[in-house]
């Protein structure tokens, strides 16, 4: 299309010759086919995907008989994101590969390969956020059954998948679009990640073959990782009396532990759920090409423009009244001068942001091992500051689904938005005090010298008279003095703290602007008050995110699940062994123990019984008292305390006759 209006453009020449002022090395990059077609190579990738999940499919079904995690439930579900023992490498590395195809989705002229309807983009935009997860599901479905057939399939489709990207893009590493590579850069994600699909199915094919691979499939509740945290937390430590203890920290010390709390180091006691550890990769991939692309629209544009820069810049200027220098070659160095200082200035933001943000994901993941381990013990109020109930509802479950998403776009916007604002400060920094100094020309902000001048006085004034006037010590307490002078100096200095109150209050909202800009990305803090942080939705989002992880994957409450299978497995296969032998010896100690036994321990254990039972929750639908209530007063399948009085009166009377006659 360009090529086409620069042919038949009616002022042709014209338009060339100001291109050239400008941007003299402009050239038109034309469109580049590789070898391995495109469209071809997804007509066959999708054809041989579902073949590989036909064969993955009947493999299923021969191994759901001996293994009821297995079979086709098994591989359509093909991560359980609530396992913390299980290998995070596969599922992090497909999430990379989606990541980085959305992003060439979004920003390509064609989001599908199978066509080249440009009109109808967005219809397409919106099939292919469906048709590449379905692509890249394969990639996964080959580590479920955890089988060589599997392993090996997922090897030919992950180097599949690698040769031919990297194949395509030594073919065309340059391309019209946006930047000649940006499409190379932008893919070096997405070749990172199938480069290690390609890597680890042939090390678990290995190791199958070897035999030292561990059954993941089965290894969550029977994985010694939970019973090695119920040991570590249960671990009792000397405890050290130590008289500088209640001493505060000195400067150094301070420094060195605020440090520490941005980086994180792991520990063998804990490990991140897979949903947090996919969140972290998809953020640091979202930073990468969020700020690849800040870079490749603007940087080489920039220089582009200012190598361009000539005498007629001048006659530019002169048109907008603006005359920096009657020499025009001092006007040039000037104008050159200038993009380079907004060229330098870009730079510094973009690179500014994303060391911001990179320290801020690394405090992110301090504090999520942080607010979990709370959570493990119990500790609700010091995480959510009010008492909530960690339970699996509806919005906390969808809250769940959507946790790795919301991080990735909340990187994305907050990178832009933080871009933009380092930019403008680093402008205003730039023009206005560094340039001014350098040059003593325009030095609009020290004209008001005498201002800043008064105002620092007056703030010194009330510190010093504060600190030695107005506060005596006596017996170690401290009291105020000379009330009459302070009335005095308050009535006094009234009007220059209202100036002073206006520059706090600019001052207030900038800091309040500039931590909310920082702490964009950030879904671990609120962004508001924390009475009113319900209202913030990424933190809501958070929140309900470890409501499920800790309900549902506690590793107190797994370890305790997989002894008690152990035990029960053991105590099954014993008592198979000598049933024969010892039945009659069992059932005469049960009569002995059943004769021993008080009535007061009998009547005990019947009481806890009936209290179990009525505590149930599963059992309430079978009460025929209980049928007759209306939706409203059970809250997650137990009866709603907060009920009429009176419906809770007849409840427990139906229920006491109900547990006599029982």
């Amino acid at each position: 299309k360009l090529l086409f209006f620069l042919n038949h453009y009616p002022y042709h020449d014209r338009f060339c010759s100001c291109v050239n002022i400008f941007f003299p090395s402009f050239r038109v990059i034309p469109s580049c086919d590789p070898t391995a077609d495109d469209n071809l190579y997804h007509i066959c990738i999708t054809a041989i995907s579902v073949v590989i999940m036909l064969i993955l499919a009947i493999l299923a079904r021969r191994t759901k008989a001996g293994n009821k995690q297995k079979g086709l439930l098994g591989l359509l579900s093909p991560v359980n994101f609530l396992d913390h023992t299980q290998h995070k490498g596969l599922a992090v590395a497909v999430f990379g590969v989606l990541l980085c195809k959305l992003c060439g989705l979004i920003l390509s002229p064609n989001p599908l390969p199978f066509t080249t309807d440009s009109e109808n983009k967005q219809n397409w935009v919106i099939l292919g956020v469906f048709y590449y997860p379905a692509l890249y599901y394969p990639l996964l479905a080959c580590g479920t059954l955890h089988n060589k057939v599997g392993y090996v399939l997922g090897s030919l489709l992950s180097w599949t998948h690698f040769s031919v990207l990297v194949w395509q893009k030594i073919d065309c590493p340059k391309t019209p679009q946006i930047h000649k590579y940006y499409s190379l850069f932008s893919s070096l994600p997405q070749i990172a990640c199938l480069a290690f699909l390609s890597f680890q199915y042939p090390l678990f094919l290995f190791k199958g073959l070897k035999g030292t691979e561990k059954n993941n499939a089965t290894e969550d509740l029977s994985s010694s990782y939970y019973r090695d945290y119920v040991k570590t937390i249960l671990k009792k430590k000397a405890a050290k009396i130590s008289t500088s203890s209640t001493e505060t920290p000195k400067l150094p010390q301070r420094i060195i532990d605020a440090v520490k709390s941005y980086i994180y180091t792991p520990e063998d006691a804990f490990r991140f759920p897979l949903k947090l550890a996919i969140s972290c990769v998809v953020a640091f991939i979202t930073l990468y090409q969020v700020g690849l692309l800040l870079i490749l629209t603007v940087v080489p544009t920039l220089q582009t423009a200012r190598a361009g820069v000539d005498e007629d810049i001048a006659n530019v200027l002169a048109g907008f009244k603006i005359i920096l220098s009657p020499d025009k070659h001092e006007v040039v160095r000037l104008v050159v001068y200038y993009m380079w200082c907004v060229e330098v200035c870009y730079i510094s933001a973009l690179t500014l942001s994303g060391l911001v943000n990179l320290a801020m994901l690394m405090r992110s993941m301090v504090l999520h091992r942080s607010n979990l381990k709370g959570l493990y013990r119990g500790d609700i109020y010091n995480v959510y500051n009010c008492q909530r109930s960690i339970r699996a509802s509806r919005p906390a479950l969808v809250c769940w689904m959507g946790y790795t998403s919301f991080t990735a776009a909340h990187i994305c916007i907050g990178m832009l938005i933080q871009a933009m604002v380092f930019f403008l400060c680093l402008l205003i920094a730039v023009f206005l005090i560094i340039i001014p100094v350098l040059h003593g020309q325009n030095l609009v902000l020290f004209k008001m010298l005498p201002f800043w001048l008064m105002i620092l006085l007056a703030v010194l004034i009330q510190h010093i008279t504060a600190r030695f006037c107005f506060i005596k010590k006596t017996a170690g307490t401290r009291d105020l003095d000379n009330r009459g002078n302070l009335f005095l100096l308050t009535y006094l200095l009234f009007p220059v703290n209202v100036l002073i109150g206006v520059l706090l209050a600019i001052w207030r909202i900038v800091i309040t602007a500039l931590f909310n800009i920082v702490h964009m990305g950030r879904t671990d803090i609120s962004l508001l008050n924390r009475n009113v942080e319900a209202f913030d939705p990424a933190y809501r989002c958070y929140a309900h995110y470890l409501k499920i992880e800790v309900s549902q994957s506690h590793p107190v409450m797994k370890a305790f699940c997989g002894m008690l299978l152990q035990s029960v497995s053991q105590e099954t296969n014993a008592a198979q062994r000598s049933r024969d032998a010892e039945e009659g010896i069992q059932l005469v100690h049960q009569e002995k123990k059943q004769h021993k036994v008080s009535s007061a321990k009998r009547a005990r254990g019947h009481w806890q019984l009936l209290y179990t039972l009525v505590n149930n929750p599963s059992l309430v639908g079978t009460r025929k008292h209980f049928q007759r209530q209306t939706a409203e007063s059970f809250v997650n399948g137990s009866l709603n305390r907060n009920t009429k009085e009176g419906s809770k009166k007849e409840a427990a009377t139906k229920e006491a006759e109900a547990a006599a006659s029982n």
